[in-house]
């Protein structure tokens, strides 16, 4: 996955607390997937719905806020709209993921992930991600360039070209505590 990509679109206009929010990945992220009904609406995008009605009916969401999300989220670049008309009926309009929706497979899968770790519903896992040829469990993985996965206690998060604060230095969130 590339961190920089020639189509990206600019965030939607969204309040920004601190110039922070303006370099850190997580907070920019946030501005576009922030709130339950957002990544909610991305996941049932990865289930192949795409239809406005699709979207409220599965999702129980209000039709205000659904059209808010989005709008959102077209605006983001994560979806598309596209036209269609059904014989004797108005122009409507469809939503499909695009290349940047459909890079945020990892991140539901990581949410996946956690949740059936640390949120079980006691009723096993609603969904699952396999290999799709082989049906082999798959998990998420930080993963170096040559392939090898590296252990969560291994990874170390060091300041990038947009840090703000020449003090941070690198940190290992996870050694400390195993």
């Amino acid at each position: 996955m590339t961190t920089e990509s020639s189509d990206a679109r600019p965030l939607p206009t969204l309040t920004r607390r601190s110039g922070d929010d303006l370099r850190c990945s997580i907070a920019r992220t946030l501005q576009v997937l922030g709130d339950r009904w957002t990544i909610l609406i991305v996941r049932e995008g990865f289930r192949g719905h795409t239809r406005f009605s699709d979207f409220r009916r599965v999702l129980g969401i209000p039709t205000d806020i659904l059209t808010s999300r989005l709008s959102s989220l077209v605006e983001a670049g994560v979806l598309e709209r596209r036209g269609y008309r059904e014989p004797g009926a108005r122009e409507r309009f469809d939503y499909h993921l695009t290349a940047a929706g459909d890079a945020l497979l990892p991140v539901l899968g990581a949410l996946a992930e956690w949740g059936n770790e640390y949120r079980p519903s006691g009723h096993g896992p609603s969904r699952l991600y396999q290999h799709a040829e082989t049906g082999e469990a798959t998990s998420i993985a930080f993963v170096t360039a040559a392939g090898a996965v590296v252990p969560l206690t291994d990874i170390a998060i060091v300041p990038g070209p947009g840090e703000n604060d020449p003090g941070v230095g690198p940190t290992h969130p996870l050694a400390a505590h195993h």
